[in-house]
């Protein structure tokens, strides 16, 4: 499970060849969430400040997570990206 960002004890990550929709992994705490990178929607449990920093920061780096759900789905290199600050 590669970590592709680190934010406010927010870790973002993906699994290569995940099933579909792209969708990335967001852990907080002994919160775990699936959100997914086109709509948003989140699936799992989190409290609503976490999941509103996380849907800030999805919507800032939408092309980045899509490009990153490429390489994971050819089990290649997944890329870092910047935090939300």
């Amino acid at each position: 499970m590669p970590v592709i960002c680190r934010f406010f004890g927010i870790v973002i990550y993906m699994y290569w060849r995940d099933h579909m929709p792209a969708h990335f992994h967001a852990k907080y705490q002994d919160h775990e969430i699936a959100v997914e990178v086109d709509t948003g929607a989140v699936t799992g449990h989190m409290g609503k400040k976490a999941i509103a920093l996380i849907q800030e920061w999805r919507e800032s780096h939408m092309l980045e997570l899509q490009q990153n759900w490429e390489l994971a789905s050819l089990k290649k290199e997944l890329h870092h990206i910047e935090p939300l600050e």
